[in-house]
């Protein structure tokens, strides 16, 4: 007979199921992972009967019947309630923010609105990419702290200030007035799976990864592709 406390880790990022593999995985109890919408189904967790439902980064709404069910556990990339809402990373640097809280807080059918277990200080340094493996590394330190610790989720107090979810047109590269805000721009979209900072140029597309500021400019590398032109049929 198994008389280990199963816990399952959702995400859908390749960084999620590293830190997942490396870490997490070896952590007390037994442990699942669930990387598909498909396999997040109230029927296949039924079949496992998780003490709790890690969310380290998810991208679609979890079904009402999963919330209510099980004790669901994300976390988001501020110090809520300031930032509640999509693409939080996008949203604080934009805004001139160079650090912020990762928050575990208990799911429910608001987006970000439950009450909180942790907040933990992470820097907004570096790629897009690097703060999500920062963020991927401290969350696995936050789930080893509460599944030891198991603070009571409090309330959330303050007004809330709600971000909205990006769209990918809004990654195309506008006037900018300081070197500083155009490198930021660039490096809050440098991520696996996100439109990275782009222009468009007498029918090219400059798509711009990897930036470095220094010595009074932007080093970066960029992709251009040929826009194909629409043709009559």
């Amino acid at each position: 007979m198994n008389d280990k406390v199963l816990y399952i880790v959702v995400g859908c990022k390749p960084w999620n199921k590293r830190v997942f593999d490396e870490k997490i995985s070896r952590y007390s109890g037994e442990w699942h992972y669930i990387n598909s919408r498909e396999a997040l189904t109230i029927e296949n967790l039924s079949k496992l009967n998780p003490r709790r439902i890690f969310f380290l980064h998810w991208s679609w709404k979890v079904p009402a019947a999963i919330i209510e069910t099980y004790e669901c556990v994300c976390f988001h990339m501020t110090d809520v309630p300031y930032g509640r809402g999509g693409s939080p990373l996008q949203n604080l640097i934009i805004r001139g923010h160079r650090k912020t809280k990762l928050t575990a807080l208990r799911m429910t059918e608001s987006f970000d609105a439950g009450p909180v277990y942790l907040k933990c200080d992470l820097s907004l340094e570096g790629s897009a990419e690097e703060i999500f493996i920062r963020g991927a590394e401290l969350a696995a330190d936050m789930v080893l702290e509460m599944n030891t610790q198991n603070p009571e989720p409090k309330p959330q107090a303050g007004t809330p200030t709600v971000f909205k979810r990006r769209k990918p047109e809004e990654s195309r590269i506008v006037a900018a007035k300081h070197l500083r805000s155009l490198y930021d721009f660039v490096r809050m979209l440098d991520a696996d799976g996100y439109p990275k900072a782009f222009m468009i140029h007498e029918g090219f597309r400059y798509e711009f990864s990897r930036a470095a500021l220094k010595d009074g400019r932007i080093c970066a590398d960029v992709e251009i592709t040929k826009i194909e032109e629409e043709t009559n049929t």
